[in-house]
C-alpha cells in the first residue's frame, strides 16, 4: 500500500478531524516508515490533550490490520497497561523486553532481538533515562543506550519514541534525553520528528487540560517568576479541597471510582508516609502493620526465583523479576517475625498490571516506615553483615557471596504502601481521581522542576483532579 493510502487509513480508525499538528505528524510518520536508511528513528513530542494518545493508537491498529509488525513498550507496568488499553494490542514494559536473566543472582543481559521487519513504539519515552547509575544489574546501567542497541540488532527493525518533555525528567537528569534530537542523532540515527502543542478544542473544556496547558507554557516560554496560579472556576473535574473535606472525599473516591484508581501525589517520601499511615488508620481502618487488601508498591527491583512463585488463573507466565514502582495487592499475610534486626513477613502479592500474577514471598516491612525511598545503604550494610554471619563457615569468599546473594532474607521484597507516592512513582500511570498535595510553597521555593512536577502530577488524572490544601494566593480569581 502506499503511504497516502496508509495516511487515509490511519484517519478513519482515527475518527476525528485531525490538526494541523497531527496532520503533520502523520506525514512525519510516513517518511520515517518509508525510510531506507539503516537505523531510521521517529520521536513524537506532545503534550497533553493534544490527541497524542489517540493519534497512536489509529497508527498501530492501521498497521495491525495490514499485518504488519508492531511491538509496544513503556517504561513501567502500569504506563504499559494504558498503551495496551488505547491500542488494544498487549505491551510489555522496556527491561521485560530488552533484557534476559544472565544468572539466578539477579543480573540481566540485553537480550538477543529476534525481531524482523518490526516498528517498536515506546511509550512514555520521557522516563528513560541515558544515566548509568553503575552497577545496576541491568545490561550497560543506561536503558537509552541499551534500547537503541537492543532495537537496531534486529534486521530491519525501527522505533517510534513518544512523550511529553513537560514532565519530570529522569532521576538525575535535567532533562529527558530520549526526546533530545541531539542525542538520538549521536546513536547515528537518521531521525524524523514532530511535535504536536495544539491543544484540541473538547480538551480546553477540560479544567486538568485547561489548567496542564497553561502550566506547561511556563515551561516553554520560561516565564515562571512567581507560583503558577490555577482556575477552578468553571470546571467540574478539578477541585480545590480543604484539608478538613480529605478524609471524606478520599471515602467516596474509593467507593466510587475504587482503591485502585484512586492516588495522592506528594513531593516527598516523608509526606507519602504520613498520607499512607493516615488513609489506613482513619479511612480504610486499618490497624495491623499490614493487612489482606492492602496497596503496596514494590521499592527496589527484585528477581524472582524460579520456585518460589505461581501464576494465577489469569496468568500462565511468571516474569523473570519484579520491577521498582511495580504495584501489588496482599492478597495474605502472616509469620511476622524480627531477625537481623529487621522485620519480616510471609505474603502472598498479587500483581494487578501484570494479569494478576500472584507471588507467595518474604516482604521485608521495615520501609513501610521509612522517609527514604527504600532500605539506606547504611541499611543495606547492616543486613548483609548480620546475614553474612549465617554464613561465616562457608571459607571461600566467592561461594559465601553466592550464598548470601541467594538468601531469601537478603532477598526479601522490600514495599511501601501505595495510597499516596511521590511524584516519579506515579508517572507513566493514570487515575480516575487523584489527589494532589504539594505542601508548603513560597514564590523563592520555584523552580524549573516543580513546574515539571505539577505539570505531571495534574496530567495523571482522568475524571477528577483534586487540589489539596491550595491556596489563594495560586488561584485564580
Amino acid at each position: 500500500m502506499k503511504i497516502p493510502e496508509f495516511i487515509s487509513l490511519i484517519l478513519d480508525r482515527f475518527g476525528f478531524e485531525p490538526t494541523t499538528d497531527q496532520r503533520n505528524a502523520l506525514a512525519c510518520f510516513g517518511r520515517f516508515l518509508a525510510s531506507r536508511d539503516d537505523m531510521p528513528m521517529m520521536v513524537m513530542r506532545g503534550s497533553a490533550g493534544t490527541g497524542k494518545t489517540s493519534l497512536v493508537a489509529a497508527m498501530v491498529q492501521a498497521l495491525v490490520s495490514l499485518r504488519q509488525k508492531v511491538v509496544l513498550m513503556a517504561p513501567t507496568g502500569r504506563a504499559a497497561k494504558v498503551l495496551s488499553i488505547s491500542s488494544s494490542l498487549p505491551a510489555s514494559t522496556i527491561h521485560r523486553k530488552i533484557y534476559r536473566q544472565k544468572t539466578m543472582l539477579g543480573d540481566f543481559n540485553l537480550n538477543d532481538n529476534l525481531h524482523t521487519d518490526t516498528l517498536f513504539v515506546i511509550d512514555e519515552a520521557s522516563m528513560i533515562s541515558s544515566f548509568s547509575m553503575g552497577e545496576t544489574g541491568f545490561g550497560s546501567g543506561n536503558l537509552l543506550d541499551d534500547l537503541v542497541q537492543f532495537v537496531y540488532s534486529g534486521r530491519n527493525c525501527r522505533m517510534l519514541l513518544i512523550g511529553d518533555t513537560a514532565q519530570l525528567p529522569p532521576v538525575g537528569e535535567d532533562e529527558s534525553p530520549a526526546l533530545i534530537s541531539e542525542i538520538l542523532y549521536g546513536y547515528g540515527a537518521t531521525l524524523f520528528e514532530c511535535d504536536l502543542s495544539e491543544v484540541l478544542r473538547q480538551s480546553s473544556e477540560s479544567g486538568i487540560l485547561y489548567n496542564a496547558t497553561a502550566i506547561r507554557s511556563l515551561i516553554q516560554y520560561e516565564e515562571a517568576t512567581e507560583l503558577p496560579k490555577l482556575r477552578f472556576s468553571g470546571f467540574s473535574d478539578i477541585i480545590s479541597l480543604p484539608g478538613n473535606e480529605l478524609i471524606d472525599t478520599l471515602s467516596n473516591s474509593y467507593s466510587k471510582a475504587g482503591i485502585d484508581e484512586t492516588i495522592v501525589i506528594t513531593r516527598s517520601n516523608k509526606n507519602a508516609t504520613m498520607y499512607n499511615n493516615g488513609i489506613r488508620a482513619q479511612v480504610l481502618d486499618r490497624e495491623e502493620l499490614l493487612e489482606r487488601g492492602d496497596q503496596v508498591m514494590i521499592v527496589k527491583n527484585h528477581t524472582l526465583p524460579t520456585l518460589n512463585s505461581k501464576p494465577s488463573t489469569l496468568n500462565t507466565q511468571q516474569p523473570s523479576f519484579i520491577a521498582n514502582g511495580d504495584k501489588a495487592i496482599v492478597v495474605r499475610v502472616r509469620n511476622f517475625r524480627e531477625l537481623y534486626g529487621f522485620h519480616f513477613a510471609d505474603a502472598t502479592l498479587r500483581f494487578p498490571d501484570y494479569d494478576n500474577f500472584e507471588l507467595d514471598t518474604i516482604v521485608l516491612t521495615d520501609t513501610l516506615q521509612s522517609d527514604a525511598p527504600a532500605l539506606t545503604q547504611e541499611q543495606s550494610t547492616a543486613l548483609f553483615n548480620a546475614i553474612e554471619e549465617d554464613y561465616a563457615d562457608i571459607p571461600r569468599k566467592a561461594d559465601r557471596m553466592k550464598a548470601i546473594r541467594e538468601d531469601a532474607y537478603f532477598n526479601a521484597i522490600q514495599i511501601k504502601y501505595a495510597y499516596a507516592v511521590t511524584c516519579h512513582k506515579a508517572q507513566g500511570g493514570q487515575w480516575s481521581h487523584v489527589y494532589i498535595d504539594q505542601g508548603y510553597m513560597t514564590d523563592d521555593m520555584l523552580t524549573p522542576d516543580y513546574i515539571h512536577w505539577l505539570y505531571t502530577a495534574i496530567t495523571r488524572g482522568r475524571e477528577k483532579v483534586f487540589m489539596v490544601n491550595w491556596t489563594e494566593k495560586q488561584t485564580h480569581p
